[in-house]
């Protein structure tokens, strides 16, 4: 009897537990939804999430003849198993671009640094050698090259680069080469520059 009343009393947990996990998927669903149908994108279009949502009667703002230096960590590896799709690192970094954009920064205010280490690297390889490791077209060109053409400078860490055995010829035209990612942290941030992680644990 007691054995019966527990596996009920589990059953109906799990029951209530899948239901609010449901919920909140169907909740989760509808907002990005509404945040597609509403944002907007004032410099680089990296996917729906890279947008921005208007917001009315805003009080606090930046002030806009300031330089605004960003330095991006990024180390985040791509989501799509099949390599097939860009790198979700881009839509973070284009959002937080699109950001400072929108709160009325001119671009000629702002001077972001992209550091790349880690498995982010194979973002920046070129497509022959994109395409000899993964068996398809590299899909985060189209990005780099937007980027790279608005001035956002591109570094890689050379340790992780001979680590992994890439080359320099490897890489996509106009990324620089540092000899390690820790310098260009300590040298970038030494300058003003505000760091923003871009990886699994943001």
């Amino acid at each position: 009897m007691k054995k019966t009343l527990l596996g009920l009393l589990l059953l109906f947990v799990f029951n209530g537990y899948s239901q609010a996990q449901t919920d909140k998927h169907k909740q989760d669903s509808m907002r990005i939804a509404k945040f597609k149908a509403r944002a907007f994108y004032p410099m680089f279009n990296a996917g729906a999430m890279s947008g921005v949502l208007p917001v009315e009667n805003v009080d606090e703002k930046p002030d806009t003849n300031r330089d605004y230096k960003l330095l991006f960590e990024f180390t985040l590896q791509s989501s799509d198993t099949t390599h097939q799709s860009m790198n979700d690192g881009y839509t973070q970094m284009c959002r937080v671009l699109n950001l400072h954009v929108a709160s009325g920064i001119p671009w000629s205010r702002i001077h972001p640094v992209i550091l790349i280490h880690g498995p982010s690297l194979f973002s920046v390889i070129n497509n022959d050698a994109y395409k000899t490791k993964y068996k398809t077209d590299n899909p985060n060109i189209s990005i780099v090259e937007q980027l790279q053409k608005a001035g956002v400078k591109f570094i890689v860490c050379g340790q992780y680069m001979t680590f992994v055995d890439i080359k320099k010829e490897q890489l996509l035209p106009g990324i620089k080469l540092s000899l390690t990612a820790k310098t260009v942290l300590s040298n970038y941030q030494e300058q003003g520059y505000v760091l923003y992680p871009i990886n699994e644990e943001r």
